[in-house]
C-alpha cells in the first residue's frame, strides 16, 4: 500500500522549500522520497553574509608544509544565531599567510604597527565583523559533497565599522 503524501504529523520539512519529504502514517509506516535528498554533508549553521562574531578558541598547530596555524571557532554574538559557532578559520604563520595575519590582528585591535608578540589566548574574545560564504567540495573517491562557511581572505571587517542605528 502506498501512502500519499500529505500534511501528517512528523513530517519533515526542507530547509529551502516546505515540500513535505517524509510521511509518516497511524500504522508506523514511514513514506520518503530520497530522489528529493541532497547527498550533502553540511556544516552550515547560518546564513552566509555578514555576522558580528567572537573568536572563542584558538587552537595552535601546524600546516602539513610544517608552518604554524592558528585555528579560530568564530560564534555569532548576537541576534538568531547568537553563541553559534559559525566556522573555523585559520591563520597562517607563513611568509606568504603573513598579510592575512596582520590584517586580522589589526582589525581585532592588535597595534600592527610595528614588532608585535602574541598568544593564541589573546585572540580570545575579540570581536569582528566577518564576510562568511558557502563552500563546497566533492570528495573523489565517494562523490559525497561536504560544505561549510567559509572566511574569504579579506573577510574580516573592524567592529567600530558598523553603521549607527541611530
Amino acid at each position: 500500500m502506498t501512502a500519499s503524501i500529505g500534511a501528517l504529523n512528523g513530517a519533515v520539512h526542507n530547509a529551502n522549500s516546505e515540500s513535505v519529504l517524509v510521511d509518516t502514517q497511524s500504522n508506523g509506516l514511514v513514506q520518503v522520497d530520497f530522489s528529493k535528498i541532497d547527498d550533502v554533508e553540511s556544516f552550515v549553521l547560518i546564513p552566509e553574509g555578514r555576522h558580528l562574531v567572537s573568536i572563542e578558541e584558538v587552537r595552535a598547530g601546524e600546516t602539513r608544509t610544517g608552518h604554524m596555524r592558528w585555528a579560530l571557532r568564530l560564534a555569532v554574538v548576537d541576534g538568531e544565531f547568537a553563541g553559534r559557532t559559525v566556522a573555523w578559520d585559520g591563520l597562517v604563520w607563513s611568509k606568504r599567510g603573513l598579510p592575512r595575519v596582520k590584517h586580522v590582528l589589526g582589525v581585532l585591535g592588535f597595534d600592527i604597527a610595528g614588532s608585535l608578540e602574541v598568544a593564541p589566548d589573546d585572540l580570545c574574545g575579540r570581536r569582528a565583523i566577518v564576510d562568511f560564504f558557502v563552500e563546497e567540495w566533492e570528495n573523489p573517491e565517494t562523490g559525497r559533497r561536504t560544505q561549510r562557511l567559509a572566511v574569504p581572505y579579506l573577510g574580516y571587517e573592524p567592529v567600530d565599522d558598523l553603521p549607527s542605528p541611530f
